[in-house]
């Protein structure tokens, strides 16, 4: 799960400079070709990166109460989005909105709710 965190951190961070840069691939333009397809892709990518790295910490630390690891990792990923939001004002390219912050925020939410729930029946390591 280590590495799927790693390599899914790292995908994120490059559609992020993609975009900003104006350059994002057809296929994730396509998104953009329904309505509300941007809000789903925000709830999605930090849905998942929220699951995957509270998997990978939860197994890291499993001494650590499994609430707080979540929490933890759910507030650190809130404060870094929002700061990616709130930089899209400053591209040309690139539209703040309170709406993709928001499904960004559920995605979280959504992400680290089924991170720990699939880690309660897993054994301690």
């Amino acid at each position: 799960m280590k590495r799927i965190s790693i390599l899914f951190t790292i995908f994120i961070i490059a559609v992020i400079i993609l975009a900003d840069r104006g350059s994002l691939p057809h296929w994730v333009r396509a998104l953009y070709d329904f309505p509300n397809g941007d809000k789903l892709g925000h709830f999605a990518l930090f849905g998942l990166l929220n699951f995957f790295l509270a998997r990978a910490l939860l197994s890291t630390f499993p001494s650590r109460p499994k609430g707080w690891v979540t929490i933890s990792i759910s507030l650190i990923l809130a404060l870094l989005i929002a700061a990616e939001e709130w930089s899209q004002q400053f591209f040309a390219t690139r539209t703040f909105d309170l709406l993709d912050l928001l499904a960004s925020y559920v995605g979280l939410v959504v992400g680290g709710w089924a991170a720990q729930r699939q880690s309660y029946g897993q054994p301690s390591k």
